[in-house]
Order: structure tokens, then C-alpha cells, then sequence
């Protein structure tokens, strides 16, 4: 019961994403990718502060910090999962400015589906066979949905496909610290983590101080507020707690399968909020997706061994 709840909460972190893609595209092109998403993180760890100071009061936090371990594994846990999730969130933002079409990025990014599983043999997480097809149907599913030019390579698909390795690895440092930390807790410092690590190349490359003026300009408008808003507090603050929260009691290949998701919701928001129409091999790619999802979900006994009898 606990896992099936914590893979609806999988789903509506997908959900989530995929209607925030759009804001997403237009806060990067307004304010600059790296302050872009410096204001975002630094939003969604400040959101969290009174979720966490109610949430103690009300008696409802799970995993709150007791001893001197607990608060290491905290920090260690939320510095870590930042880190991963700021070099991933900065290599994908940058290359999609440098030129990757934003169904082709969809595609680099979510091959995090494949490197989930494969990088986890190392850490002992094995998958089923089931797990292992669903995995190969979905990515069949998501170039369906998301590519629609010829998959040519050039350096900005590289920096989307590093950012896939590295949401990879922010997925399985979710999947170790999770069970040990409070989730709301571990986000706020992941946020802060994002924030700071993202303000460093923002303080370079797009912020100095003979242009504070130009810099501050669209931060004076509802067009720029409007998706940094909805990417903080939604995308980040809302959105990556549940992540934390969800993995937990989930395989780490299921859970990434499920987040996959992200880009069927991207399609189907833009075809009822924009109305765009889908094609036929966007449907088919989005129906093997639910397919490979569904496989993976299928409960599978592992096999014991005989034993011996005298």
C-alpha cells in the first residue's frame, strides 16, 4: 500500500514537471539560464522553511533529527542531492540555449531511464526482467513522443546528455539517503545547495556589476514572475520534495520510469492548454510509455532455491 502510494506521488511529480516545461523555456530566455534558475532554487528552499516549522509543530514530521548521525546523514544527504541536482538542472538549461530543440532535450534527458538501472548494478539494486523491458519500451516510446528531426549530434545535445548521467545519479543519492532523513528537511537543503552552486556561474556570466541595471530589468515584470514562480514554488519547492518523499520503499529504475512521465504530461499540457494537436506517433509514444510503466509495476516473486531435503 505504502509503495503504491509513494509511486502516485512519483506521477504527480511527472505531472508537474511537464506542465512546468513551458515556464521553464520562458524564465531561462528571460532572465538568463543560470540566474534563472538561482532564483528558483533559492525560491523553493524558502517555501519549505514554514512547511517544516508546521509541520513540527503539528507533530507530523517523519525522520526529524534526533542524533549526532541523523544530522550528518541530513546534510550529507541534501549537499549531495544539490550538488547532483544543480550540475544536472545548469547543464540542461545551458544546452537547450545553446541550440537543442526542446523535444530532442525532453529525449537526452530522460535516458536517465537506462543509466538508472545500469548504474545501480554497481550499487547491488537489481531489476526483474520486467523492469528491464519496460525500460527499453520506454525509451522506443519517448523518442516517438519527443523527436521529430534526425538525431544528429552536436555539442549542446552532449551537455542535455551529461545532465541525463547526472539526473541519474541524483535519482540513486535520492534512493540512499531517503529512508535515513526527513524528506522536507533534505529538500529545503538540496534547494539552498542548487541556489548557491548556481549563483556561482550566474555571478560570472550573466551578472556583474556594470549591468546590475540590465540584469534587475526583467525581474521588474509579471512575464518573467510568472514561470519563476510557478518553477520555484511548484517545479522545486512542490515538486522535487515529493520526488524525495515518493522514492522511498521504490526501486530507483521503477521510480525513474515513472518520472519519465515528465514528457507525456509536456504533451498532453500543450495539446489541452495550448492546443496543440498530437500526431499519430506522438500517441503511440505515449501509449507505450503507460505500457512499460504498467509492465514494470507487475509484482514479481523472486525465485528460491530448493532445499535439500534429507
Amino acid at each position: 500500500m505504502k509503495t503504491k502510494r509513494n509511486s502516485l506521488l512519483l506521477v504527480l511529480t511527472a505531472l508537474i514537471w511537464g506542465v512546468a516545461f513551458v515556464a521553464q523555456s520562458k524564465g531561462g530566455d528571460a532572465v538568463g539560464p543560470f540566474s534563472f534558475n538561482c532564483i528558483r532554487f533559492l525560491l523553493g528552499a524558502i517555501v519549505l522553511l514554514p512547511v517544516i516549522a508546521l509541520l513540527d509543530k503539528l507533530k507530523l514530521t517523519k525522520g526529524k533529527p534526533k542524533t549526532k548521525q541523523d544530522r550528518k546523514n541530513l546534510i550529507v544527504g541534501g549537499i549531495s542531492c544539490g550538488t547532483f541536482l544543480a550540475l544536472a538542472s545548469n547543464l540542461q538549461q545551458l544546452g537547450i540555449t545553446s541550440g537543442t530543440s526542446a523535444g530532442k532535450a525532453g529525449f537526452l534527458t530522460a535516458c536517465y531511464i537506462i543509466l538508472v538501472p545500469i548504474i545501480g548494478l554497481l550499487f547491488k539494486k537489481k531489476c526483474y526482467w520486467n523492469i528491464w523491458l519496460g525500460v527499453i519500451i520506454t525509451v522506443v516510446g519517448l523518442y516517438l513522443l519527443c523527436v521529430n528531426e534526425s538525431l544528429k549530434f552536436q555539442i549542446s545535445d552532449i551537455l542535455v546528455l551529461l545532465c541525463s548521467v547526472v539526473f541519474a545519479m541524483h535519482i540513486l543519492t535520492i534512493d540512499r539517503f531517503s529512508p535515513l532523513v526527513d524528506g522536507v528537511r533534505m529538500s529545503c537543503i538540496q534547494f539552498f545547495t542548487c541556489a548557491v552552486i548556481s549563483a556561482i556561474p550566474m555571478l560570472i556570466f550573466e551578472l556583474s556589476p556594470s549591468n546590475i541595471a540590465e540584469w534587475m530589468a526583467p525581474l521588474t515584470t509579471l512575464d518573467a514572475w510568472t514561470p519563476i514562480l510557478y518553477a520555484g514554488v511548484c517545479s522545486s519547492g512542490i515538486a522535487y520534495t515529493l520526488q524525495i518523499i515518493g522514492q522511498k520503499d521504490v526501486n530507483p529504475t521503477v521510480a525513474s520510469l515513472l518520472m519519465s512521465l515528465e514528457s507525456v504530461f509536456a504533451v498532453l499540457a500543450g495539446a489541452l492548454l495550448l492546443k496543440e494537436r498530437l500526431s499519430a506517433k506522438e500517441l503511440i509514444g505515449c501509449v507505450l510509455i503507460f505500457i512499460a510503466i504498467t509492465l514494470a509495476q507487475i509484482p514479481i516473486k523472486p525465485k528460491t532455491k530448493p532445499t535439500n531435503q534429507a
